[in-house]
């Protein structure tokens, strides 16, 4: 078995524009610095389809996706919301972004792939149910993990956000989803400058401070989420996978490598080992430094791969 590498040439159509961090130059770099160190070839390379609209429908409301859909098709530049930016081919990108996700599904749960890597764009984590912002156009991940469950009468999912962001939308669409175990790990105060609400007992906030260290965040994740998803034992687990804790980073400031991302996804590996025959699909979120960017999804899609 094998790892699944999903992504899309409409992927990296969607520009927003100037010197914008989250660039189609993003996925180039990972694809390049994949085929430099030689595992390109070893992935399950898969073509991410579009998402029809009644998987959408699910997590974000009906209105707020017709409005996405009125604005195309597009000759210019526009405001799709707050730090979101459409040209004429977003659309597309978005609908492949969140395609992707569902793709990557039906591989792992088919048993066609051991686990999946998406590598779309726009990222997904800031959509909330009725608004786009921060990047995204929809909640990429919280869609694939509403069609795991409706499409595989999965019982529970786990969501972990590792992007120096907290998953704002994700939480906002699935916080009230006692079938989704939501742990979100986040540089606070930062983007999305919202009070974390504690009060979701599926929802694990892990608030990291400027600074925090690689042993402080390891931490964490050893008292905060291993024994709690152990308990929860998802029959799925999924992961927005931004790389912007690592140190690089221009949007954030948390002192993670790349060293850190490999851990995280080995400790995931062995929880979905034991949960759910390694099923893992992760999706990518942040991370805008690109040599950083690359040499992290570098380490995760290579654990991913196990060598």
């Amino acid at each position: 078995m094998t790892t699944a590498y999903i992504t899309h040439q409409d992927c990296e159509l969607h520009d927003m524009g100037g010197d914008h961090p989250e660039s189609p130059a993003r996925l180039r770099a990972i694809r390049d610095y994949l085929m430099e160190r030689q595992i390109w070839d070893l992935l399950l390379q898969v073509d991410a389809p579009k998402i029809e609209k009644k998987h959408l429908y699910r997590v974000h409301s009906r209105d707020y996706v017709d409005a996405i859909f009125e604005q195309f098709p597009l000759r210019d530049l526009r405001d799709l919301g707050p730090d979101v930016v459409a040209n004429p081919h977003t659309l597309d990108a978005a609908l492949r972004a969140a395609g992707g996700v569902c793709k990557a599904v039906d591989l792992v749960m088919k048993g066609e792939a051991s686990n999946a890597f998406c590598a779309v764009r726009p990222p997904g984590h800031h959509a909330e149910m009725r608004r786009a912002m921060g990047f995204c156009v929809f909640s990429n991940v919280a869609v694939g993990a509403a069609y795991a469950l409706q499409t595989y009468n999965l019982d529970r999912v786990a969501i972990i956000d590792i992007d120096v962001h907290h998953g704002n939308g994700t939480e906002d669409i699935l916080q009230y989803d006692q079938r989704v175990l939501f742990c979100s790990s986040f540089q606070y105060p930062c983007y999305p400058y919202q009070v974390p609400d504690n009060s979701r007992s599926n929802i694990i906030h892990t608030p990291l401070h400027a600074g925090t260290s690689s042993d402080e965040y390891r931490d964490k994740v050893r008292n905060e989420w291993l024994n709690k998803l152990e308990t929860f034992h998802p029959q799925l687990i999924m992961m927005s996978a931004g790389f912007d804790a690592h140190q690089a980073d221009p949007l954030a400031d948390v002192h993670l490598d790349e060293r850190d991302y490999r851990w995280i996804t080995e400790e995931l590996m062995l929880v979905a080992d034991r949960c759910c025959n390694g099923r893992i699909v992760s999706s990518l979120e942040g991370g805008y430094d690109l040599t950083a960017l690359s040499r992290s999804a570098y380490q995760h899609i290579r654990t991913l791969m196990r060598i």
